[in-house]
C-alpha cells in the first residue's frame, strides 16, 4: 500500500523530519515502512496496517509541531506509543461526546473499555493512576447523556479528605469551605460546556456538585452519580453512597487506590467494595494502567518512577 500526506508547513519540514531525517529513520525502523519526501508530500509504502499507523503518527507530529513550535525525539517516541495503544476510529464513533472545545472520546483501549462498561452497567468501578481520564471521561459520558435527556440530573460527589495536609479553619460560608475539594469536578465540567450553561444548570439543580456527606438519606432517581476520589471513603461511607442508587440511575465510582489519604489503619471503602461486589451482574469493574495516561508525558514517567520505588 502507498499513502501520501501533504505537509502542513514546508518551513517546519526540518523540525518535522529531525536532524539528518532522524525522526523519519526512527519511524521507518519502528513501523517497518518506507518513507520518502517529494514536492511537499510524504509518501509511505508498506503493509496497509503499518502505513495507516505511520500516517496517523506523522499527522500527530505535525499537529504537535504547529502547536508547540518544536518536536524532539521524545515527542516522536511518545506519539508512537500512543498510536500503538490507540483504539480503532470505527469503534469509538458510537461513544463520541461533543463539547464546545471539540470532540471528547476515549484515546486508548483501556479508556474505550471504561466507556463501554459505563454504558453497559448501572454501577461501574474504575481504578487507575493519575492522568488516565477516570473522572474526565465519566463526566463526559454523564454530560452527553444529560444533553440527550437520557437522565434528568447529574450529581458529582467527592469525600472532603485532605491530601496529607491539615488545612485547618477555612473562612467563608459552606460553599467557600467545600469548593477547594470540588474544584477538580468543576474543571472537568468547564471543558464540557459553556460557563454560562454550566452555571445555569447548577442554579437549576440539574447539576449538583457536593461533598459526599451531603448524599446521606437521599434516593436519586433518573440521575448519573459520579463519586470521585472514592479511595478516600470509609466502608460505611461507600455503603451509604452505593445505596443512594435509585430507579433509572447510573453510578460511577472512580479512584486511585495507590493514593489513599485516610488515617493510618483505616480501610478504603473503594477497595472493600471491589472485593465484596465482584461477580454481581450489572456491576462493571475497570482498571486503567500507566499506558492509559493521557496527561503531559511527564505524568507517565512520574507514575513509573514512584511505582519502581514502591516495588
Amino acid at each position: 500500500m502507498e499513502f501520501k500526506i501533504q505537509l502542513d508547513s514546508l518551513a517546519q519540514r526540518p523540525e518535522l523530519f529531525g536532524p539528518a531525517d532522524k525522526h523519519l529513520r526512527v519511524l521507518r525502523a519502528a513501523m517497518d515502512v518506507q518513507i520518502s519526501a517529494r514536492n511537499g508530500n510524504i509518501i509511505i509504502t508498506g503493509e496497509k496496517k503499518n502505513v495507516e499507523s505511520t500516517a496517523e503518527i506523522i499527522d500527530r507530529m505535525q499537529k504537535r509541531l504547529i502547536r508547540r513550535g518544536s518536536l524532539d525525539a521524545s515527542d516522536v517516541n511518545e506519539l508512537m506509543t500512543q498510536a500503538k495503544n490507540s483504539i480503532e476510529p470505527t469503534k469509538s464513533e458510537a461513544i463520541v461526546v461533543y463539547s464546545h472545545k471539540g470532540i471528547i472520546e476515549p484515546l486508548t483501549k483501556g479508556q474505550l473499555k471504561y466507556a463501554e462498561t459505563m454504558f453497559a452497567n448501572d454501577l461501574t468501578f474504575c481504578i487507575g493512576p493519575a492522568g488516565t481520564g477516570k473522572t474526565y471521561l465519566a463526566v463526559a459520558v454523564a454530560v452527553s447523556m444529560l444533553k440527550k435527556k437520557q437522565i434528568r440530573k447529574l450529581v458529582l460527589a467527592r469525600p472532603a479528605v485532605e491530601a496529607g495536609e491539615r488545612l485547618g479553619f477555612l473562612p467563608g460560608d459552606l460553599q467557600a469551605k467545600v469548593n477547594p475539594y470540588l474544584r477538580p469536578l468543576f474543571d472537568s465540567l468547564e471543558d464540557m460546556m459553556d460557563f454560562s450553561q454550566m452555571r445555569k444548570f447548577i442554579e437549576m439543580d440539574i447539576i449538583e456538585v457536593i461533598p459526599l456527606a451531603f448524599m446521606r438519606g437521599r434516593t436519586l432517581n433518573e440521575v448519573i452519580i459520579i463519586c470521585d476520589e472514592a479511595q478516600n471513603t470509609s466502608p460505611s461511607q461507600m455503603l451509604m453512597v452505593l445505596t443512594r442508587l435509585g430507579r433509572g440511575s447510573k453510578m460511577i465510582i472512580t479512584g486511585d487506590i495507590t493514593q489513599v489519604d485516610l488515617e493510618k489503619g483505616q480501610t478504603s471503602g473503594m477497595i472493600d467494595a471491589c472485593r465484596r461486589l465482584k461477580g454481581i451482574n450489572g456491576i462493571g469493574f475497570v482498571e486503567l494502567e500507566e499506558i492509559d495516561i493521557v496527561r503531559h508525558k511527564l505524568v507517565h514517567n512520574i507514575v513509573q518512577a514512584y511505582d519502581k520505588r514502591k516495588k
